[in-house]
């Protein structure tokens, strides 16, 4: 009797400590299987690799060659330049926050694609400072180009300054740039190096694709900056840019004609 007792309650103890195990080993494989939150799964910064492509990237609907090695290292260069890591602020942010709802309007009301507002960013970084050769305002305007599509620049007057009017100029410079070369592309490579020069580059490459060309150093990098720029602008996340704040733009300016 006291056998059967002592085998009946070491059967239990048994079932027991199986039933405790199956418990915790319950337990453990459903935490190990949660799948982390997209936050701990996603690096914070963009790491270049060579599976890497630029086929997801475009400038105003104009994409990049597809499987172009030499073009996929400039961009993903000028993206590594732009990242959080290396600029460390998000002052383009906010002031992009700022400044590109009063842009943005006016180039749709000319028909210019809204990638263009990138332009300022890359020109000036939205300050109103005058370059070396004479350029001026956010757009980076020479006087006799400012003068060309309708800014007062002399006599104690520069309209380069004027957000509203220098962006109603630069539309209507770009717009001219584009019916040049029949091309986005070409047309905000024009804007930076002029369209004399790059019309010449064209004809003696015998080539009218951008990325393909050979550019000076500054033209030949400058729409790479710009799709860059977008980039960390439209995802800033993926690019480290966290957090960053909003300021909105002043009522006075929003109206453009």
């Amino acid at each position: 009797m006291i056998k059967k007792h002592l085998l009946t309650r070491s059967v239990m103890l048994v079932l027991v400590l199986i039933s405790m195990l199956n418990i915790f080993g319950t337990t453990i494989t459903e935490t190990g299987a949660k799948p982390l939150p997209l936050s701990l799964r996603t690096s914070k910064f963009i790491f270049i690799t060579k599976s890497r492509t630029a086929v997801a990237y475009n400038f105003a609907n104009e994409a990049l060659p597809v499987n172009d090695a030499k073009v996929n290292y400039k961009l993903f260069k000028t993206l590594r330049k732009h990242d959080f890591r290396t600029v460390q602020s998000n002052i383009l942010h906010r002031k992009a926050e700022k400044w590109f709802p009063i842009i943005e309007p006016i180039l749709k009301f000319y028909g210019i694609p809204d990638d263009f507002k990138y332009i300022p960013l890359v020109e000036s970084g939205f300050k109103s400072g005058r370059s070396p050769k004479g350029a001026n305002g956010i757009w980076q305007f020479m006087p006799g180009t400012a003068r060309t599509y309708g800014l007062r620049v002399g006599h104690g007057t520069d309209e380069r300054l004027n957000l509203r009017k220098s962006t109603i100029a630069a539309c209507k410079y770009i717009k001219e740039l584009y019916g040049e070369f029949n091309s986005w592309t070409l047309a905000a490579a024009a804007y930076n190096n002029g369209s004399i020069k790059l019309a010449r580059a064209i004809n003696r490459q015998n080539e009218d694709n951008y990325f393909r060309m050979k550019l000076n150093r500054e033209t030949g990098s400058y729409v790479y900056k710009l799709i860059a720029m977008k980039a960390v602008i439209e995802q800033p996340k993926e690019h480290g840019y966290q957090n960053y704040f909003f300021l909105p733009p002043a009522p006075q300016l929003l109206a453009f004609n």
